[in-house]
């Protein structure tokens, strides 16, 4: 059989390697009599197309909501150009309702749309309905393909209640906690079967007796039988009141038995980071708030919807993994693992792949190179790797996954416990199937058989195939692979919606890039599509993924790929510079570093506070006090050669400080991978290496190489090239003509007035006066190693274990506050209103049954809630500033879209605002210069 490298873009999408065979076996699963409609948007949606077209399925549809219109301006997306058949195009208001009766009508309606246009599947990806089990089931009674878990699988494996009662029973490791509060709820009114049956009786439940009088069925799960039924007939037989009681009790007994720990409230219809809270040590009284924030956020506030929600154990030192399973109902594989913990807010930022190879191959060099910490947690690694991969594998059989699905973990140490099963496909799938793929080999001929590199392959041949699939093996492809999600959020990782993308730059080589097409040019005119961010969805852009023998060389072409990446468009903020500062930083400290789940906010409290320092730096002030500390103890004539010397480096020096100053992230970055380029010796920065050459590195880490023909402002100017190449060429000759093993012995050398040997005195006088003028003013650039140092950038470290020591300062949660209003000053204001701090959709209530936090007249205290704010589908609490009187509220009405910086609030504040002069503000910034100019001059 022969087996063919197919690549349809590689600079841009995935590589797949098909089975090519004409066997009549492998013939046997041809899948192009699927006729899907996707109900789905993003990348995953191009994706499906994309592979639908590779395996020969011609027709298939897509759902298009009325908010997706307003993403392209004057143009068609990719996906929309792709599909020349407009009656394969079916419009809907969006792709999922606002509660459960629009939930239910939109499911009749993509029914509706696939019988009339000879659909006979659905494919739903990830986001929206993709987990619901009603929608599933309903798809089913159609009689549609449901590309994914049946309904069966959604509900034992999907539902975070069910799927923890069937790990309990399978010996898969939980956290402590509940997950029938509900129950509990019912039972306090009608606690015995008795009153269960009344119940069932009162409302008509069709609830099985038999079950009710079975007494090795538990009360517990009988309640639950009837609670089903409820939800069935859409009634409610508890109010949220009074599941929030029950909840209270539940986090006071939490809290009672594990006083050091926070509890997590998590909807058991929650996922993407949304429908979860954490409570903090003792903060039981916050129960039911954060439980209506829950519910609201996931939808569930209707009646007759299942409100369960679970309490847990938040593990403090949690690494969230997971490993992607998939089965047929019958056998049921895993391929390796991913780890997620690289997260803010229960949203996945940085996803890395954990294998078995890989973890080999590391524990191989930690051993050869003397590291016996870091080898022994990298063998417990793997130990947990594996046992992780059996009890996926174990629960995937006994929920009977017969599709793709994620068994999440969280680990603590040398434990682990089951989190939650994702019944989906994840964003994230692409990390494992760049790692591994699947070979399907014929029973009865071990040369006859297939390989599938797709994820979304395998579901398709799952739903077609799936019984006669035989379990397949799973092949390397990369030892490592991982992937940035590109998200419209400001440099504090918050949401930002609104923005235009008006330019992308192409793809490189090596990179792997998912973003539904947005980068793609249009067709005709080769012209970048613009595109608008909206805020109806995530915010996410593009899946960004790398490849590698190793992390480190994954992580060094991710480095590489951030660093040539060029966005640019109005209003537009992206976490771009926060991967390539995060991902440098890693490079910088160990690449195998265990992060939790808690390190984005303490690393970005950090980066705030290099901004903070940043911003107290005059460096126009400080390049003029370095020019004229250099200059004394010269002649009049050697003084004035000099600073001509100096004045011609002003530009090539101060550019792309004043970059890094302005860009925290970067700033941390650069910083951590040059963090030995210095060493801080009597209060002075020393450097270790030649700064020209640190220098040129650094237009290089700033992307600002000189590309003749390139725009100014993106590179490095044509003298400042003339001047910084000379310079290294002259050092490069030197180094060729002396013996110096390192820049500081290179230093000792020139600092000695005798010529060395070969060298004529004259020579040798030419060459210190040559290297005196190169030097000129390189001492500027030692301001950025004391900022690191005035706030002890390098205490956030990776310890010999691998764990990672945060420094207490970073988790004050009042730093934290502070340093995210440094990275994105607020809105200016007038002391007289409270502006929007973002746009999105404004709610001045917590729930419609409840009242507005303020009205006209109302006083409201420093950090009581104001409004709530949802942006690209989470939602925000604002708080109050500072203490005030509302004098007017500026917006209407619930529901309404609002744009950051827009008036909300005229207020009263009770104390008057002191306002700043710009001179004095100025004449501050040149005395915390000259502070750290100390460390330089």
């Amino acid at each position: 059989m022969s087996n063919e490298h197919y690549l349809r873009n590689p600079l841009i999408h995935r590589d797949r390697r098909l089975g090519k065979s004409r066997s009549t076996w492998v013939a046997g699963f041809d899948c192009s009599d699927l006729r899907p409609l996707i109900i789905c948007r993003g990348p995953i949606r191009k994706e499906a197309m994309d592979v639908f077209t590779e395996m020969g399925i011609v027709h298939f549809g897509i759902l298009l909501s009325e908010k997706d219109s307003i993403v392209y301006q004057n143009a068609l997306a990719p996906e929309l150009r792709s599909l020349t058949d407009p009656d394969r195009i079916h419009r809907v208001p969006d792709y999922t309702g606002a509660n459960k009766e629009e939930r239910n009508e939109r499911i009749a309606q993509i029914i509706s749309i696939a019988r009339d246009n000879d659909y006979n599947a659905i494919f739903a990806g990830y986001g929206f309905m993709a987990e619901d089990e009603g929608m599933v089931a309903a798809m089913e009674r159609a009689g549609l393909n449901f590309i994914g878990p049946c309904s069966r699988t959604v509900h034992d494996a999907g539902l975070k209640d069910e799927a923890k009662r069937t790990a309990l029973k399978t010996g898969v490791s939980v956290t402590p906690g509940i997950d029938n509060a509900t129950a509990l709820t019912l039972l306090k009114k009608h606690p015995d079967v008795a009153a269960l049956k009344a119940l069932c009786d009162m409302h008509g439940l069709p609830v099985d007796t038999a079950k009710l009088d079975d007494d090795s069925i538990s009360l517990e799960d009988k309640a639950d039988f009837v609670l089903a039924a409820s939800y069935n007939q859409g009634i409610d037989l508890y109010t949220v009141e009074e599941l929030s009681d029950t909840l209270v009790e539940a986090v006071k007994r939490m809290q009672a038995d594990y006083p050091r720990n926070r509890v997590r409230l998590k909807a058991i219809s929650g996922g993407g980071g949304k429908g979860q809270r954490i409570l903090g040590i003792g903060q039981y009284e916050r129960t039911a708030e954060l439980v209506r924030e829950i519910l609201n956020e996931v939808k569930t506030t209707g009646v007759g919807d299942n409100k369960n929600v679970l309490v847990e154990l938040n593990i403090e030192t949690t690494r969230h993994q997971e490993i992607q399973v998939l089965g047929n109902g019958d056998w049921c594989v895993t391929l390796g693992g991913r780890d997620c913990s690289l997260q803010m807010h229960e949203q996945k930022l940085l996803e890395v792949s954990v294998t078995v190879e890989s973890l080999r191959a590391a524990i191989a060099e930690a051993e050869t190179t003397g590291k016996a910490t870091e080898a022994e947690v990298l063998r417990q690694d793997l130990a947990t790797l594996e046992e992780m991969e059996d009890e996926a594998s174990r629960f995937g059989a006994a929920v009977g996954l017969d599709s793709v699905s994620t068994f999440e973990c969280i680990v603590d140490r040398d434990k682990h416990f089951f989190m939650e099963m994702n019944t989906r496909i994840q964003v994230e799938h692409r990390v494992t199937e760049l790692c591994y793929a699947l070979k399907f080999t014929n029973p009865d001929l071990d040369d006859d058989y297939f390989v599938v590199e797709s994820l979304v392959e395998a579901m398709v041949l799952l739903a077609v195939h799936g019984p006669h699939l035989p379990r397949p093996t799973r092949l390397l492809r990369h030892n490592d692979s991982v992937e940035a999600r590109l998200n419209a959020t400001d440099q504090a990782l918050r949401p930002s919606a609104g923005g235009i993308i008006e330019d992308w730059s192409d793809a490189l080589e090596g990179e792997i890039r998912d973003d539904q097409g947005i980068s793609l040019h249009n067709p005709d005119t080769d012209v970048f599509m613009k595109y608008t961010l909206a805020g109806a969805y995530d915010s996410n852009i593009a899946l960004l993924l790398t490849v590698g023998d190793s992390r480190l060389d994954t992580y060094q072409k991710m480095a590489e790929t951030l660093r040539r990446t060029r966005m640019r468009g109005k209003e537009l903020a992206t976490n771009l510079e926060f991967h390539y500062g995060l991902v440098n930083w890693f490079i910088g400290q160990n690449i195998n570093a265990r992060p939790t789940t808690r390190f984005i906010v303490p690393y970005l409290t950090l980066v705030g506070a290099l901004k903070d320092q940043a911003n107290n730096i005059d460096l126009e002030f400080a390049w003029r006090e370095i020019c004229q500390q250099q200059l004394k103890g010269h002649s009049e004539v050697a003084a004035k050669g000099l600073q001509s010397s100096v004045e011609l480096k002003k530009t090539l020096l101060m550019r792309p400080l004043q970059q890094l100053l302005d860009s925290p992230h970067i700033l941390s970055g650069w910083l951590s991978i040059n963090r030995d380029c210095y060493t801080l010796i009597e209060g002075k920065v020393c450097w270790n290496e030649n700064p020209i050459e640190l220098l040129a590195d650094t237009y290089h880490f700033l992307n600002m190489d000189y590309v003749p023909g390139a725009p100014a402002a993106s590179m490095i100017w044509d003298h400042d090239h003339d001047i910084l190449q000379e310079a290294l060429d002259f050092y490069t000759e030197l180094n060729n003509r002396l013996d110096a093993p390192d820049w500081i012995a290179l230093q000792t050398q020139l600092d000695t007035e005798e010529a060395p040997a070969g060298m004529s005195g004259s020579t040798w006088t030419q060459v210190r006066a040559a290297h005196k003028g190169f030097q000129a003013g390189v001492d500027i650039m030692a301001v950025l190693p004391s900022i690191a140092e005035a706030i002890r950038y390098f205490d956030l470290g990776v310890n010999t274990d691998l764990s990672i020591h945060i420094p207490d300062q970073l988790l004050d949660e009042d730093l934290q506050t502070r340093m995210a209003k440094v990275l994105v000053p607020p809105v200016t204001a007038r002391a007289d209103e409270i502006l929007a701090e973002s746009g999105g959709m404004f709610y001045g209530r917590e729930s419609p049954e409840h009242t507005v936090y303020v009205s006209e007249g109302d006083q409201f205290a420093a950090g009581d809630p104001l409004y709530i704010v949802e942006v690209m589908k989470m939602f925000n609490k604002v708080y109050a500033p500072f203490a005030g009187t509302v004098e007017k509220v500026l917006v209407e009405t619930d529901g309404v879209i609002i744009q950051k910086g827009q008036p909300l609030f005229k207020i009263t504040p009770d104390e008057k605002i002191e306002v700043i002069s710009p001179e004095a503000v100025a004449a501050r910034k040149r005395e915390l210069t000259a502070g750290f100019l100390q460390q330089v001059i």
